[in-house]
């Protein structure tokens, strides 16, 4: 159970809680012990009244006087129960929260190139089915066993105390259970293990599935998917099925020693009885405990199951919690960002694929100026802006924000003041109006508006039948890819951010739509400092400054007219362009 001292710091928050459960489960089952104790002396008033001992009179009050406690004590009993679910059950519920919570901030944390490494639908496993198990382990498993453990103590302390011989007859099965019951443990937490990685890989081909639905169609492959997903549940099936045949040794064995119990008890206990040893009600009393016993012995092998499933999703769990994030925040000290970006001798290589990137770029952007970036696919253009955000550090040479190391500058400051639009847009399944508030949560409506005729897309959602209540299906499916683009911008926009990162955003709108946006962004970057990736000579002509990269390095720069009156890649580029808009 070592990974599941984790969550040891959960129980702690809750111990005020905890403690209280603890003590009404030990109440509740203290009570239930009380029935068989009076049916067995009830029993023994009946046979004392059948030799004539006492008289009917007598035996009607002690058996009414019995009869209210057995009643009373199963009320009580009930109660109780009734409070420790409301107690116990509760706190697993807020651990489950906690942790789920913690393990979304760590997933937040972590650096980009986790999740190149990492599938999609194994992270949201991880966060639903093993917190999950989890739970089941700090919820009905605590409750369970603190149940059995005290209903074993104070009903065999009683049991001992009432006839030690019989006891230990009653109770001589049971380390043969508690032997088998560590056998078969082992065997489940090494088929757990395996069933939620399984599950893992179930959920993540599910995911990518619906997410690539229309690729699936477009090439008429449903057949194929449906085949390789059939072939993945029949393994997933397996395995759950292998897990399943261990736990379904429990009951069996279970059954099968508590009826020798039960014999034992008969035989051992009659003898007893015929010798005077004992009353007969005391063998009534130790068969009603024996078959009570029955339920927390087959608890003890179900909360085990439940161990040790939350033990391998534990494990699971804590090997991202363990992950240490690549990009860290080194400075708590807060500072307004101005926006002065500059690279020196800046080489790049991607840590995933060791596919280098950059090599040897300098430049500097002062706040109110536009750099435009342009190149081949590959070239590096993405790259820069990743790095101007902090997605990834530099590996070689100095990356500056404000003249001091980027990595010395709070990450949630230089972020802050950051609008970044990527080159594939991503919208959540939310209205078009909380898509663009996302970049301001407290945008007013005439914020977002503006935002969106800056960004050329609002007469296109006034279009809509909802308008800006138009909710977006997955990833943005509803809109087109320009639209898509446009709304992102907006994002960007209305967020007044000191810095503008635009990664190739207009590639899917037509030339009319890029000059009005660009003629926008004219406006509105005056004062900040704005970096525009693009293939396009038409998206970056305005720009302060052109670098041209070429498999990582910057083969040229200088303003649109003085790289167009030079021969190179932008010439050749601006002339092939030029053509193409007059055919």
């Amino acid at each position: 159970m070592k990974e599941l001292r984790y969550i040891n710091k959960f129980f702690y928050k809750y111990r005020g809680r905890l403690f209280a459960g603890l003590l009404i489960t030990a109440i509740a089952t203290i009570f239930r012990i009380v029935v068989p104790a009076k049916i067995g002396d009830s029993i023994d008033i009946i046979k004392a009244h059948m030799n004539g001992e006492i008289t009917t009179e007598m035996l009607k009050s002690e058996l009414l006087y019995n009869i209210l406690l057995i009643i009373g004590a199963a009320l009580l009993s009930g109660f109780f129960t009734f409070l420790m679910r409301q107690t116990i059950i509760v706190i697993s519920r807020y651990i489950e929260f906690d942790l789920k919570n913690e393990v979304f901030r760590q997933y937040e944390k972590l650096s980009l190139n986790f999740y190149k490494q990492n599938r999609t639908g194994d992270l949201m496993s991880r966060i639903s089915e093993d917190v999950s198990k989890v739970r089941m382990y700090a919820g009905p498993a605590l409750m369970y066993s603190t149940t059995t453990l005290t209903l074993f103590v104070v009903a065999i302390s009683y049991m001992i105390y009432t006839a030690p011989l019989l006891t230990l007859y009653a109770v001589a099965p049971l380390p043969i259970l508690s032997i088998g019951i560590y056998r078969l443990s082992i065997a489940i937490h090494k088929r757990s293990t395996v069933v939620q990685q399984y599950l893992s890989k179930l959920t993540t081909f599910t995911q990518e599935s619906f997410s690539g639905i229309s690729v699936i169609k477009a090439y008429g492959i449903e057949d194929r998917t449906i085949t390789k997903f059939e072939d993945l549940s029949n393994t997933s099936k397996d395995k759950n099925i292998d897990l399943t045949k261990v736990q379904a040794l429990f009951f069996p064995l279970m059954v099968l020693l508590i009826g020798l119990s039960n014999i034992l008890v008969v035989y051992v206990g009659g003898k007893q009885y015929i010798n005077g040893d004992i009353d007969f009600g005391t063998i009534v009393e130790f068969l009603i405990y024996v078959n009570m016993l029955t339920w927390p012995v087959a608890i003890v092998g179900w909360v085990s199951s439940m161990v040790q499933q939350a033990e391998a999703s534990q494990a699971r769990i804590n090997e991202f919690l363990k992950e240490e994030p690549q990009i860290k925040n080194t400075s708590s000290a807060h500072a307004d960002i101005v926006g002065k970006i500059e690279f020196r001798n800046v080489s790049f290589t991607y840590p995933d694929t060791n596919i280098t990137a950059l090599k040897n770029v300098s430049f500097s952007i002062h706040p109110g100026e536009t750099l435009a970036i342009i190149g081949n696919t590959g070239s590096g253009k993405s790259t820069i802006l990743e790095l101007i955000g902090r997605l990834y550090d530099v590996m070689e040479g100095s990356y500056l924000v404000d003249d001091q190391p980027a990595k010395d500058v709070n990450l949630d400051d230089l972020r802050n003041a950051i609008g970044y639009v990527p080159q594939d847009a991503f919208l959540f399944s939310e209205s078009i109006r909380n898509n663009i508030k996302f970049g301001k949560e407290d945008a007013t409506e005439d914020e977002v508006i503006n935002a969106a005729k800056n960004a050329a897309v609002h007469k296109n959602i006034v279009e809509f039948q909802n308008g800006y209540e138009t909710i977006l299906g997955e990833r943005g499916i509803s809109l087109s890819g320009g639209q898509k683009q446009r709304v992102s911008i907006a994002r960007a926009i209305i967020k007044d951010p000191k810095i503008l990162l635009f990664d190739d955003c207009l590639s899917a709108v037509d030339t009319e739509t890029e000059e009005e946006i660009l003629k926008n962004l004219q406006k509105i970057s005056k004062a900040k400092t704005t970096v525009i990736v693009s293939h396009r000579v038409s998206s970056v002509k305005n720009a302060d400054r052109i670098l041209v990269l070429e498999q990582g390095s910057i083969v040229q720069q200088g303003t649109h007219t003085e790289l167009v009156n030079k021969d190179g890649y932008y010439q050749a580029l601006y002339n092939k362009q030029l053509l193409e808009k007059d055919l």
